[in-house]
């Protein structure tokens, strides 16, 4: 069975301009360009690099997987009530939502291609060779190995994702079009910020003479972490169109904006309560923990609506034991958890 993931990018009074359409399951290969949700630019990148459409479905398998599993004890907890979308209102309401979204997407973009190059799957790209040869020979260490060419990764994300901001049309699809640009790159550059460096020594008797060094990227679920951070941090600029964004509260706007801060212009909606016009499910429903204070807590998840409370019968074998000769003998074990939802 074959899911395409579709991202769109919408404002009110104009057509649909962006679309991201990548197939998370299945082989997008044998669709072929023509066939996926992608704007005319992305179909041409497509032609061109064909080749880039398992990475392109890595990416967003990656974006998707890590934004539920950051936000999985949150009222807003990245899902869509539609099924096969991953994402829905929140794609372009401009909220902190948005920033993330957009953030994280344009950062599995580049985690996956970049990971492809340095595998050797690609022949326009492989390992960072800008390295090649440096290092410090009095510290003895030397750049060797393979350092992953995140700067490849970072323009093909360009390339693949961003719309030029003169395409935009109308005040508020500026505003939206310049802060979903800011939070694009924000999110390549998590994964930039994030590279590490490992080594391996190399010597007599397993001792460090030499140690040859190569950049690494981070795992993507620290990339994560960082960008729900920044999510929690994120700056709301004003909806008025200027030169560059502004903050919107006028006693900080001398403060600068970074490029790792994500951006957002207007304030969620309440995701406590089902809103069918804008696909908000609400909190009812939602399994939560009745011991904590914090995020997943049923004080918090549930809003204040309070939870119910049933018990769930675990049945599983258990005390498994290989009887000779020849097969496994077990018991049957039973166990009961409560199990407490949000009213």
């Amino acid at each position: 069975m074959q899911t395409t993931i579709c991202l769109r990018e919408t404002f009110s009074g104009d057509p649909p301009r962006l679309w991201l359409g990548i197939a998370s399951f299945g082989v997008p290969e044998k669709l072929g360009c023509a066939n996926l949700p992608l704007s005319s630019r992305q179909k041409e990148l497509c032609r061109r690099k064909p080749y880039l459409l398992p990475s392109i479905r890595e990416g967003a398998r990656l974006g998707v997987q890590e934004c539920r599993r950051q936000f999985r004890r949150e009222r807003w907890d990245c899902r869509a009530p539609a099924a096969g979308a991953p994402f829905g209102y929140e794609l372009s309401s401009g909220t902190k939502e948005t920033a993330f979204i957009y953030a994280v997407m344009a950062a599995g973009l580049v985690h996956a291609v970049t990971r492809s190059c340095s595998a050797g799957n690609m022949t326009e790209c492989s390992c960072d060779t800008t390295l090649q040869g440096g290092g410090s020979a009095s510290e003895g260490w030397h750049w060797g190995g393979c350092s992953d060419d995140v700067q490849y990764g970072m323009w093909f994300s360009r390339k693949f994702l961003d719309v030029p901001l003169r395409n935009a049309t109308g005040k508020e699809s500026r505003v939206l079009s310049a802060m979903n640009l800011h939070n694009n790159e924000a999110g390549r550059q998590a994964v930039a910020k994030l590279m590490s460096v490992d080594c391996r020594c190399h010597g007599v008797s397993g001792s460090c003479a030499v140690k040859t060094c190569w950049k690494t990227m981070s795992s993507f679920e620290k990339i994560g972490h960082f960008l729900k951070d920044k999510y929690e941090h994120s700056v709301q600029v004003s909806d008025k169109v200027k030169r560059k964004m502004r903050r919107r509260d006028k006693d900080q706007r001398k403060v600068p904006i970074r490029k790792e801060d994500l951006l957002y212009v207007h304030k969620s909606p309440n995701y406590c309560v089902e809103d069918k016009k804008l696909g908000i499910p609400g909190t009812q429903g939602r399994e939560c923990n009745r011991t904590s204070e914090g995020a997943g807590g049923c004080n918090l998840l549930c809003c204040g609506r309070g939870y119910n409370t049933h018990v769930v019968r675990h049945v599983e074998r258990c005390e498994c034991k290989f009887i000779w000769c020849c097969y496994v003998r077990c018991r049957r074990c039973e166990s009961m958890t409560d199990v407490h939802t949000c009213k």
